[in-house]
């Protein structure tokens, strides 16, 4: 039923199961942040958030699952601002250093999504899908001009770009703060002959 519930829109939860997926989210966050993402167990969530397993699996497909969905909840939450302002290359160096700034403010979190992007559940890949085209969409606004639609090859290369940067974190071979200064290095050498 995880798919099922996720995929249907808030509205077409009833108050009470729509309280409770909001419940886990919180509790799964704490916990996250308590005992950090190899520790976490759907278990120890359903217990912080008062519920029983059988219920919070029924909501969760698994840890990934709650990770991915975290993460998605967290990246679209806040309104970035989209910078139109400045040149393309300006614009797409906001949008890194602003996607970043906001990956970073939850650190277990990011640490966490990384592996759990990674895997082959099928609650995990529709948000990961999700995920990546809500990079794709902050890129292309930051890149259309008025008169001339964004380059989809040089979308393409922003997000795998953007994508191997969260990657090269999440491995631990340099941090998120780190990749915002090389992602918008990168922007630079990517519009070379795009302006």
């Amino acid at each position: 039923m995880s798919s099922q519930v996720f995929e249907m829109p808030r509205q077409g939860l009833n108050p009470r199961q729509a309280e409770t997926v909001e419940r886990l989210l919180a509790a799964g966050l704490e916990e996250l942040r308590a005992v950090g993402h190899e520790a976490l167990t759907v278990r120890t969530v359903a217990q912080r958030a008062g519920v029983s397993p059988a219920t919070a699996y029924t909501y969760l497909a698994s840890k990934n699952h709650l990770f991915a969905e975290l993460f998605w909840r967290h990246l679209t939450s806040a309104q970035l601002a989209r910078t139109t302002a400045g040149t393309a290359v300006q614009r797409l160096q906001a949008t890194m250093r602003a996607l970043t700034a906001r990956i970073v403010e939850e650190p277990e979190l990011a640490a966490a999504v990384t592996p759990a992007l990674l895997g082959a559940d099928p609650d995990v890949a529709r948000l990961r899908l999700r995920i990546g085209a809500e990079f794709l969409s902050r890129f292309e606004s930051a890149l259309a001009e008025p008169d001339r639609p964004a380059d989809p090859g040089v979308l393409e290369v922003l997000v795998l770009t953007f994508s191997g940067a969260l990657l090269q974190a999440g491995m631990g071979l340099m941090t998120y703060d780190e990749i915002a200064e090389r992602l918008v290095a990168a922007v630079e050498v990517i519009m070379r002959g795009n302006r």
